[in-house]
């Protein structure tokens, strides 16, 4: 048997357990040779509660897991950072990693991972929440936001709650062949291999809150008139400034270009607009300001992952 331990803190969240240990369950009943065992452990063995208050008992403790293991997994939640700053759960996960063949985490269980020094030099995902605190506490590791899951040899880190049963699905293709793997997500009733990333999923809008009135104005005008001419020229005048100086200030005060938050506003308009309303792509792109329906399915499709219409199948809301 191919021996899962996840570590659970208090707070977790329990669809991180529960989606991967469905998997693994799956695929051993499904015909799975070898099959997997899935343990829970603690920093020390006993009760843990979830962050719904559902409790569930920790059969082992990390300080006194001995024998053979294939994989450790490490789930993330709402108590994440306060996980991540308990020393002797961090040095039990570093302990019991360096036992195991593969490593992974879920959601924010990145985070745990990240502190244990697992994942320096390595490529990484977690929650799009978390995304940014990972890249800005972490250096030495590469955040990849937008992935579902990221494979950087042993190691295997997910994006948050849900994508924790992609992952696992994963790594039962990598065991047995997607063949198996493909059952197991049947009998689920989810996709085998999820369409788009997670930014899909995401805020729509990420970017800092500038210092300047002038600017914070600016931003407002731009997303209650996505239609507008938003030109750099055109915001630049409207701030009376010259346009390099005002791309410089705006970079400098949000983190990112003009032209890179004018796309941000106008997808997150579009969002909106396939969410609550029919109306068709043409209009929808006229309305955001992205003129026609194929420049709208192109910047739809970059920023996240999925065409436009596939969105509003999926999050509709009339």
């Amino acid at each position: 048997m191919r021996v899962v331990l996840i570590v659970v803190f208090d707070g977790f969240q329990l669809t991180d357990l529960a989606g991967p240990a469905d998997v693994f369950t799956g695929a051993a009943v499904l015909g799975a040779n070898p099959g997997y065992r899935v343990e829970l452990a603690a920093a020390q063995a006993g009760p843990v509660r979830s962050s719904c208050g559902i409790e569930v008992t920790a059969a082992h403790g990390l300080d006194t897991w001995t024998g053979s293991l294939d994989t450790l997994l490490v789930v993330g939640g709402i108590a994440f950072w306060a996980a991540a700053g308990d020393a002797e759960l961090v040095s039990g996960i570093r302990r019991v990693a360096a036992e195991a063949d593969r490593v992974g985490s879920v959601c924010s269980g990145t985070f745990l991972l990240a502190r244990a020094g697992l994942l320096d030099g390595r490529r990484a995902t977690t929650h799009w929440a978390g995304g940014e605190l990972l890249a800005q506490q972490f250096p030495a590791i590469t955040t990849e936001p937008d992935r579902i899951y990221v494979r950087d040899g042993p190691m295997w880190t997910s994006a948050g709650v849900t994508a924790g049963i992609d992952l696992a699905l994963a790594i039962v293709a990598a065991d047995h062949g997607p063949d198996l793997a493909r059952e197991v997500a049947r009998w689920m009733v989810v996709y085998l291999h999820r369409p788009g990333g997670q930014s899909q999923f995401s805020a729509p809008l990420a970017a800092n809150a500038p210092k300047r009135d002038s600017l914070r104005a600016l931003q407002i005008w731009m997303e209650e008139n996505p239609q507008a001419d938003l030109s750099l020229r055109a915001l630049a005048e409207r701030v009376g400034m010259s346009t390099r100086h005002f791309s410089r200030v705006f970079a400098g005060e949000t983190g990112t270009t003009p032209a890179r938050y004018v796309e941000r506003v106008r997808i997150a308009a579009a969002r909106r607009l396939l969410e609550t309303t029919d109306q068709p792509m043409d209009r929808v792109a006229a309305a955001v300001g992205l003129g026609s329906p194929e420049t709208l399915y192109r910047t739809f499709h970059r920023h996240l992952g999925i065409p436009p219409g596939e969105y509003r199948a999926r999050f509709t809301k009339f």
